[in-house]
């Protein structure tokens, strides 16, 4: 502890001892009605040199120096009455086996005016610190929206906020407006924040409804955007109600807010006895799902995590981040490229993995399209059968591909090499040997290359945003529910399937240009959209399945099993043929190949 808590606490301290003899004395002064009679007076002072000293260690046992008197609240007062309780005990017990006959009355008083004094000391200083700070400056207005337990826990961590002022908040609920949350009025239904804002010239909003669905959030974001507010939300609810919340969690809107999910429920114990004290290898772990899947793999206390990644750059940054936030899982930074049998050989000799998650992949579907089909071929096919055959060899117990939603019906060079890995893995699966599972999913928000980040510089750079078509959709999911679905389908897989994520509803993409245009603050007149027209390889929408396949449910509600066509040995031989031509065709070539080896593929 600092000089500066000491001093406070033994002030603190000094004062409660002191308000001990105050209460001891006022109680013989209520007592004989504000006459003391002269013996009686020196019997308060005798056992005045006990109170004081008996009271004083009960308070230091009991903690109450350990909170900050702005912030005392309901258990400091609850401290403060079970040391007078325990204090009057220790005193009349003391005075009995000392023979001081102390009036009853008189113990059974002070204890309740120790409490007022103690109590009352406190609160007045927390009111009068929390007035100081509107003296000090102008508190920026602001409405809380919704007005559940949440919006309690935030209206009480504001009232201390130097920089917020609640001046109001709107709920849905008819039946509490009216009514006041902390002495903040309830002003009406949520449809009234555009004349409220008017009225009282407010410019923000914070979102305090951490149970609400995506949807009824994304219609109060509209509802904010209408009035003109900008709009900021809590942290999870668990936070909130734990208590743990200060004014700095509080934070912008961000697309995930809008177009998450329910939260992923994980076998945790499942994954902890799959994952713990194994050696864990991710290819592509530079990448936002390779990394991803890292950092949440960490958690479960592998003996070793063995990082491949061709970036150089990409592989430093995760071992940097590694060496801060995981300095107790020992990491491996192995630089490496996927098509290299030598370089995947030496590292899994050497590292012995139990478990490979192969992420590594080019996903760019309009740059793979031109001038990169034989190399998005190479890298996606040959590169995930160099990883897994070398994996097979070395007996990994499991190998999990993440592909991709594009491989269904692929209509670009991506996804059809997607698809083509996925085979690859099928082609690999043998009775008792390493087993090989596929994960497929959508778009994830932020990953590389993905569209956010592309709005979000067109955004900042005054616009326009371009999307492809108006009506063109994509499923969205984020990075970490979709790396844990990635994990609780490998920790399900038992060789050969294709696990399916639930991706939830599609999201039109120029919907969700307009959420991030409003979400910076702007509105469409500022930013405006301009469609350009769908790129080379890209479809309208995406599919999850193909039309041949089925699903099968498994005992995770967001995971199901798509059965594929399957293909043998030969056809792998077959393809390793195509795959290992010295030469490099051309992509009209790559393109007509392509739909031989998948003969769901074609341009579209």
């Amino acid at each position: 502890m600092g000089p500066q808590f000491n001093s406070r606490a033994l002030l603190a301290f000094a004062h409660d001892v002191a308000a001990a003899g105050a209460a001891w004395c006022a109680a013989f002064w209520l007592r004989f009605n504000l006459d003391i009679p002269g013996p009686f007076f020196e019997m308060m002072l005798v056992s005045l040199a006990w109170v004081m000293p008996v009271d004083g260690t009960i308070f230091g046992v009991l903690g109450l120096y350990r909170g900050i008197w702005r912030y005392a609240s309901l258990p400091d007062l609850k401290r403060i009455v079970l040391a007078a309780a325990l204090g009057a005990a220790a005193l009349a017990t003391l005075f009995y086996m000392l023979r001081i006959g102390v009036p009853r009355s008189v113990l059974i008083l002070q204890p309740v005016l120790l409490v007022m004094l103690m109590g009352g000391s406190r609160l007045a200083y927390r009111v009068w610190k929390e007035r100081s700070i509107d003296v000090l400056g102008e508190r920026e207005p602001v409405f809380v929206l919704g007005a559940e337990a949440a919006a309690v826990n935030l209206i009480r961590e504001l009232a201390r906020s130097p920089q917020w002022r609640v001046v109001g908040v709107l709920d849905d609920d008819a039946e509490k407006v009216g009514r006041q949350l902390h002495g903040v009025n309830v002003l009406g239904r949520l449809e009234d924040l555009t004349s409220w804002a008017r009225r009282l010239s407010v410019a923000h909003a914070i979102i305090a409804m951490p149970e609400a669905s995506h949807t009824a959030r994304r219609r109060v974001v509209g509802l904010c955007a209408k009035a003109g507010l900008k709009v900021m939300t809590v942290p999870s609810f668990d936070d909130l109600v734990s208590g743990r919340v200060t004014v700095s969690q509080i934070r912008h809107v961000e697309l995930d807010d809008l177009l998450g999910r329910d939260p992923v429920q994980l076998d945790a114990a499942g994954l902890r006895g799959w994952l713990h004290n194994r050696v864990v290898m991710i290819t592509g772990a530079g990448g936002s799902i390779g990394a991803e899947l890292a950092r949440q793999i960490a958690r479960f206390g592998p003996e070793r995590l063995v990082l491949f990644e061709l970036n150089e750059f990409a592989l430093y940054n995760i071992e940097q981040e590694f060496l801060a936030r995981y300095p107790h899982t020992p990491v491996v930074c192995a630089i490496g490229d996927v098509k290299d049998r030598t370089r995947a050989g030496e590292i899994m000799r050497r590292h012995s993995p139990s478990i490979v998650f192969h992420a590594a992949a080019y996903k760019h579907v309009p740059l793979m399209e031109n001038d990169n089909a034989w190399q998005a071929v190479q890298n996606n096919a040959l590169g995930t059968h160099v990883i897994a055959q070398t994996a097979a060899a070395h007996a990994v117990e499991k190998f999990v591909l993440v592909s991709t939603d594009k491989a269904v019906n692929p209509s670009s060079v991506m996804g059809a090499s997607k698809r083509l890995a996925e085979m690859v893995c099928q082609a690999l699966q043998r009775p008792r040997d390493t087993r090989f599972v596929m994960v497929r999913f959508g778009n994830v928000l932020g990953s590389t290359g993905s569209v956010i980040p592309k709005f979000r510089e067109q955004i900042a750079s005054g616009g326009p945003v371009t999307v492809t078509h108006p009506e063109v959709t994509r499923y969205f999911m984020s990075i970490p529910e979709a790396v844990q679905l990635v994990l609780q389908a490998g920790l399900m897989g038992q060789g050969g399937e294709i696990f399916v994520l639930d991706m939830g509803e599609p999201v039109r993409i120029a919907d969700l240009a307009r959420d991030l245009i409003r979400l910076s603050g702007f509105a469409e007149e500022d930013i405006r959209i301009v469609y350009t027209g769908l790129r080379p390889g890209e479809k309208l929408f995406e599919e999850v399945l193909a039309a041949d396949e089925n699903t099968l449910p498994t005992p995770h509600p967001k995971l199901r099993i798509a059965r594929a066509r399957q293909e043998d040995g030969e056809w792998l031989a077959r393809l390793l043929t195509w795959l290992g031509e010295p030469r490099a065709p051309a992509d009209d070539e790559v393109r007509r190949n392509l739909k031989q080896w998948v003969p769901e593929y074609g341009d579209g």
